[in-house]
């Protein structure tokens, strides 16, 4: 089956900006601009196409990115539309992994929000060339210049605007194109029909000066057109065009744009930009991997005669045809019925069964797809998010997804016998589906215990429990998700299990010496034994041991991280060795080294920004100093407005909303994300240690 698209005319972009910044609906208009839906779907009234969850649509905010595909100009569009709010950030992390291109969204009277400034970071992460779009002109106290301004200042960015508002507020009327310089009004309430005009007289100076500067900006980023500029040669709207390409590609420049999508205006130029200026897949570097065969670095052209590399970005378990894996390919082509290797699990073989593109919740079949397009699969049962898919004879391991740690806790039981089976089916499901999520067993009252990014994620998380999977349960109030450590290197600690009770016994006997890792590394486990001393067999069972062990902690039942383990010696038993000897021996090796490597409590520490008028500054620094919090700066954003920015422990915010509004009688709004994990104070450890259980928090 011939390609339907070439590749050079595919762009795969993420819609991503700040909670209530008007992504969706931006989406749900380039839908309807391109054909893809009849209608225009509203937030408000649960009609949208991305958020097609019932929560979505009962909450009015975006909880799992959604995939869809349109046309514009002969070019096929795949759309990813993310969520804004922070405590969904693992959607935004795993769709700019597979994306080549991103449309930022802001609030043009709000400007750069916090979370703005969390999706700009990650997308950064990933070398994600961007577009914005200043979005509510049609709003009170919309200021497209002073957003331009906050881009450039609090992003780091190089914007460049390529439109200017015509009018602002009620009086927002269309915009002026500072490349073709001609104004550009949309007439009827639907915005399908454009007309173009003259620039009004008023606006013409302020336009002339605009596209001036644009006119330097981009020859500044090109040789050639500096040459060209310096000598007061004239310079085509082509040349300027493609010479903006290269820049928004190589990160030099960031188009702006403006207009209102809710006022249906402002979107066809908005997907005129992404066909000019966003990347295809063969404008952006080879994707790079490692063979696992040999542990050499190997490039893959964005070629469908290449061999296949695609990467999963996510898994899903559709009510309706079960198990969904979303894919990127980055190279090769992926068939229906097709062998397959996942490298990531060790070479497995997977066939694939039907290949589908998504239009966010619905599904349209075909036979193949090919290098640089996204689409879903099913069939495949042992393939999770951030796995390698490639050709069994050439296999390669593409950099995966990571993910943060997340960092709030409940506690979680089935109220029935019956309940219990559909919670374990529940929370396996959602484990898959969602990276962030944790489940865990609490050793100590065998209470389940689930994690998450924040209280809301593991609210929506609890309620979907209840709807998709009829489980009805009892859950704890939040808690913190801390951690435990070691914060000395501790050699050559023994642990030995030797049981002789008649017929075969148990015997393990392991030496392993123990450091503390940099915050964030985890765990890692070295073998570093000689001459055989102890099977091969036998080391994935130490490293299981270990692992188990960590898990339950060593001071206040917290999981253990950041650890580094060498196995350095040991010894076994040619009839009484087992696995379950060794992983029993390097449990107890943990627990003896936990006696001289000062182990402490680590707590999430989270980063806070708080937005209050000006005369609530000094009430809200002090009420977060009394909070532990570390003040990093406050800043003046103009009309009396001022951000407070803050490190602060996760365990002080339980209930600080409630808190800022009290002080600011409800004119104060805050942010906050996970930054890092840090020690916690040892007068603070020591209650939560001696209370010998998870430290239910709240002020």
């Amino acid at each position: 089956m011939p390609r339907e698209v070439p590749i050079e005319k595919i762009r795969n972009i993420g819609i991503i900006a700040h909670i209530d910044a008007g992504k969706t609906t931006t989406t749900e208009r380039i839908l309807f601009y391109t054909g893809r839906t009849y209608k225009l779907g509203s937030v408000d009234e649960g009609t949208t196409v991305t958020d097609y969850m019932e929560l979505e649509r009962e909450r009015g905010i975006t909880i799992t990115a959604a995939t869809v595909a349109c046309y514009w100009r002969e070019h096929q569009i795949n759309i990813i539309d993310t969520p804004g709010h922070i405590d969904f950030t693992a959607e935004v992390q795993r769709s700019l992994r597979v994306l080549d291109g991103g449309v930022v969204v802001f609030d043009a009277v709000h400007g750069v929000e916090p979370q703005s400034e969390t999706v700009w970071r990650q997308a950064d992460r990933y070398g994600v060339p961007r577009i914005c779009f200043v979005n509510k002109m049609d709003r009170v106290g919309a200021d497209f210049w002073n957003t331009i301004g906050m881009i450039r200042d609090r992003l780091g960015a190089n914007p460049v605007p390529i439109q200017l508002p015509i009018g602002a507020e009620a009086d927002f009327r269309g915009v002026i194109d500072l490349l073709e310089m001609r104004a550009i009004y949309w007439v009827d309430e639907l915005g399908t029909q454009m007309v173009y005009e003259p620039i009004p007289p008023e606006l013409r100076e302020e336009a002339e000066r605009a596209r001036e500067t644009l006119v330097e900006r981009i020859a500044e980023t090109d040789d050639a057109l500096t040459v060209k500029y310096l000598e007061g040669e004239p310079i085509s709207t082509e040349e300027l065009r493609a010479a903006l390409r290269r820049a928004t590609i190589t990160g030099k420049l960031v188009p702006v744009l403006c207009g209102s999508a809710l006022r249906n205006k402002g979107i066809q130029p908005l997907l005129d930009a992404i066909v000019d200026y966003l990347p295809s897949p063969v404008d952006i570097p080879p994707v790079k991997g490692v063979n696992p065969l040999t542990g050499q670095e190997e490039a893959r052209p964005a070629s469908d005669e290449a061999p296949l590399a695609a990467l999963v970005f996510k898994v899903v378990t559709d009510p309706y045809v079960g198990r969904l894996v979303y894919f990127r390919v980055y190279s090769g082509k992926i068939t229906a019925g097709q062998q397959i290797t996942n490298s990531t699990r060790g070479n497995k073989r997977e066939r694939v069964g039907r290949v589908l593109r998504m239009h966010a919740d619905r599904r349209e079949e075909i036979k193949e797809v090919y290098a640089g397009d996204i689409a879903a699969t099913l069939g495949l049962k042992d393939t999770f998010t951030g796995d390698t898919l490639c050709d069994p004879e050439a296999p390669i391991i593409l950099e995966s997804i990571t993910f943060p740690e997340p960092v709030v806790s409940v506690a979680i039981e089935p109220k029935t016998l019956a309940d219990q089976d559909r919670l374990s089916e529940a929370l396996r499901k959602l484990s898959e589906e969602d990276p962030t999520f944790r489940v865990r067993m609490d050793p100590e009252t065998g209470q389940t215990i689930i994690s998450g990014m924040g209280e809301l994620h593991l609210e929506v998380l609890i309620e979907r429990m209840k709807r998709e999977f009829r489980v009805q349960a009892n859950v704890g109030r939040p808690r913190v998700a801390y951690r435990e450590t070691f914060t000395r290197p501790v050699k050559g600690v023994e642990g030995r299990f030797v049981r002789q009770t008649g017929g075969r016994g148990q015997y393990g006997h392991v030496v392993i010496d123990f450091e503390p890792l940099e915050r964030g590394k985890g765990f890692e486990f070295i073998d570093a034994t000689v001459g055989g001393i102890i099977p091969k067999e036998f080391i994935p069972a130490i490293e299981k041991g270990l692992i188990e062990a960590m898990e339950a902690g060593v001071l206040a039942g917290y999981p253990l991280t950041d650890i580094r383990a060498t196995l350095v010696g040991g010894s076994y038993h040619e009839v009484d060795s087992s696995e379950m000897a060794f992983k029993v021996a390097a449990s107890l090796a943990l627990r003896n080294a936990a006696e001289k490597a000062a182990p402490v409590l680590l707590e999430p520490i989270m980063r806070v920004e708080v937005i209050v008028p000006e005369i609530y500054t000094g009430d809200v620094v002090g009420d977060l100093s009394s909070r532990r919090a570390q003040i990093q700066g406050i800043e003046n954003r103009g009309k009396g407005i001022q951000s407070i920015r803050a490190l602060v422990p996760l365990a002080e915010m339980f209930g600080y909303a409630t808190t800022l509004r009290s002080i600011t009688q409800g004119r104060g709004t805050f942010s906050m994300e996970f930054d890092h994990y840090a020690e916690v104070p040892p007068h603070i450890a020591e209650g939560i240690i001696r209370a010998g259980e998870k430290k239910p928090v709240g002020r």
